[in-house]
């Protein structure tokens, strides 16, 4: 596990850096949320108004450039929540992931920009393990121990999500249940990806297995990763999605590996790219 040697503003900064050094598309600053042109609060999104109409139109927009075809407002709403989300739910898995410290961030503490992301975050309080040099620090809540940190994750992560889930739901033509499906998806999708970037995939699997072994409330499944056979019985992994992300009304025959409308030998097939 490597963090770089960086200038410490806050107990998150390591990782926070760690995350620009392997997805410089993805950068976080850490200080005020930002509303000025470009920027969108979280908590703005949360209100449901103007703001998240002004987002999921240039959502749209986006689309439109990307795919040459218009998306449903229900499928544009479902990109605008995953543009939000996934980048947000490394936020909380990657400190995780990287240092055993877990951000509890508002949707007050996180302004968003996009194309390319760049997010602001806001961090006032942390939860951390007994033995962390900086557990004495004033705004650190330690966890008893680690299955108690990984219900802070959980915990940080759907306290945030959860409005934004309340804002977008309507918009996405989906109830509690699929809500949450997607919020589980952006929460084990983050930091897969991220360990794979970090060259720690595996570690990272085994991680999010704990972190979301079945369905914990109010995420409706479990990290959902399995093993399938290739075409010479080597192991490919995969993972059960708990939603989907509707990119098949735009490009049905251009779906990910984990796409839940694909069967296990599909899935072979784009794994091994035969």
């Amino acid at each position: 596990m490597t963090v770089p040697a960086v200038t410490v503003t806050t107990p998150l900064t390591p990782a926070y850096a760690r995350m620009g050094e392997v997805l410089p598309s993805l950068l976080v600053t850490e200080g005020e949320p930002r509303s000025d042109a470009g920027w969108t609060r979280g908590d703005a999104l949360a209100e449901g108004g103007a703001a998240l109409d002004a987002f999921l139109a240039d959502e749209a927009r986006a689309s439109q450039a990307a795919y040459g075809a218009e998306a449903r407002p229900d499928v544009v709403a479902t990109f605008g929540l995953h543009r939000y989300a996934w980048p947000v739910a490394a936020l909380f898995t990657v400190p995780y992931f990287l240092l055993r410290r877990v951000p509890h961030l508002a949707p007050e503490d996180v302004s968003l920009r996009r194309d390319p992301t760049r997010l602001t975050v806001r961090v006032t309080a942390f939860s951390c393990l007994p033995g962390d040099p900086l557990a004495g620090h004033p705004g650190a809540l330690v966890a008893s121990d680690e299955a108690a940190l990984r219900t802070e994750v959980r915990r940080a992560a759907a306290d945030h999500l959860g409005p934004l889930l309340d804002a977008f739901g309507p918009r996405m033509r989906r109830r509690a249940r699929a809500l949450w499906g997607a919020a589980t998806d952006e929460l084990v999708e983050s930091l897969w990806y991220f360990g794979h970037l970090l060259g720690e995939e595996p570690r990272a699997v085994r991680e999010l297995a704990r972190m979301l072994p079945g369905a914990t409330a109010p995420f409706a499944a479990g990290a959902g990763f399995r093993e399938l056979a290739g075409p010479d019985g080597e192991a490919l992994r995969t993972r059960d999605r708990a939603s989907c992300c509707m990119f098949y009304t735009l490009r049905p025959a251009d779906t990910c590996a984990t796409c839940p409308r694909l069967c296990d030998e599909q899935r072979v097939r784009r794994l091994t790219g035969s």
